[in-house]
């Protein structure tokens, strides 16, 4: 079993800055994918970005690609979404996910995740 844990969301002006962290336990964090997705009211949960195991490889939906970057430190079971140029419509609670499977490419659909967090909520005001 992975504990996934979100921290970072808030409250940000558009055109600000967040950065988004993912803690997940376990001693094989180094060798699994990692991936964020967001949930706005009323709409379904959405594709962000993921990174594989080895962080060599990352993906964007398209409305964040050159604005938003995904990493991962295996040092520190940590995984980061940098979010820079906010707007309005990346309101939504953002969640981190973690495969079952390990030494896995870039994921970008709700069921190939095992693990998630409870969420973060992130807020961009106009």
């Amino acid at each position: 079993q992975v504990q996934v844990a979100e921290s970072g969301g808030g409250l940000v002006q558009a055109g600000g800055s967040l950065r988004l962290s993912c803690a997940a336990s376990g001693r094989t964090f180094s060798a699994r994918a990692m991936g964020w997705f967001r949930q706005a009211p009323g709409k379904e949960r959405e594709f962000v970005s993921s990174i594989d195991w080895s962080g060599s490889t990352t993906s964007y939906t398209d409305p964040v690609k050159g604005r938003f970057t995904i990493s991962k430190d295996n040092a520190k079971n940590t995984a980061y979404l940098q979010m820079n140029s906010l707007m309005p419509r990346d309101t939504a609670v953002y969640y981190c996910a973690v495969p079952g499977v390990l030494w896995g490419s870039v994921l970008s659909k709700v069921h190939e995740y095992d693990y998630w967090g409870q969420g973060t909520q992130v807020t961009v005001s106009s």
